[in-house]
């Protein structure tokens, strides 16, 4: 199914304009509970935009993050306008797991929301399993929307420069037949990476307020 969406896709990127408006679709998908490997969207664009010069490869990035940025709304008004119930609910529903959703998924993500707060929303677009979720315990708290806004577009934006930087990286040694199968092989390790960012930037701010709380104590 993957490889079918993926040759689907890149049938796009022949034409600029199509192709900004297949990122944006497909990363809307990507961001929202509907389960779909961005992945296959933004290393295949990058690699793209460098070998055949059709597109721009910082355009790329900027789309898939507005695209994200869709994704993320849609599950933040969602969770709004359905309450904690239902979404629990759907969790456990048939339908939520076709979507590969379950209760524990969405009390993972409440749980992750509920230790870092409203930073969780910029942390977890980097974390598997828990970037397409995250928009929901955010809306359940009713978090500020601006501030989620920013946050997710932060998150998302660095998220889809790592995607970007794998695609252009590939352009430099590989031929477009072996790109599916590289992206493939790499998967796992654009997991590990986004373990290891979020880790890395929770440290940053976690460290940052420590600091702040000691000079002011000073």
């Amino acid at each position: 199914m993957a490889l079918e969406i993926y040759q689907f896709f890149i049938g796009f990127l022949s034409d600029p304009l199509t192709a900004y408006l297949m990122i944006v679709l497909f990363m809307t998908i990507e961001s929202s509970f509907i389960p779909f490997p961005s992945e296959i969207v933004v290393p295949p664009a990058a690699f793209f935009a460098v070998t055949q010069d059709n597109i721009n490869i910082f355009a790329v990035v900027g789309f898939a993050t507005l695209g994200a940025l869709f994704g993320a709304l849609f599950n933040y008004y969602l969770a709004i306008w359905l309450g904690r119930p239902i979404v629990y609910k759907f969790a456990n529903s048939r339908f939520g797991h076709i979507c590969l959703i379950d209760e524990a998924k969405v009390v993972k993500a409440e749980q992750f929301f509920d230790k870092h707060g409203v930073v969780s929303t910029f942390i977890g677009r980097l974390i598997p399993a828990v970037r397409q979720l995250i928009s929901i315990p955010a809306g359940l708290a009713r978090m500020n929307v601006s501030k989620f806004m920013i946050f997710t577009a932060l998150g998302a934006g660095v998220w889809n420069c790592v995607l970007a930087g794998l695609g252009w990286w590939l352009s430099t040694f590989i031929t477009p037949d072996q790109l599916y199968k590289e992206i493939e092989h790499y998967n796992h390790y654009l997991s590990m990476a986004g373990y290891g960012l979020g880790l890395i930037i929770l440290i940053f701010i976690v460290y940052n307020l420590l600091k702040k709380k000691k000079t002011h104590t000073v």
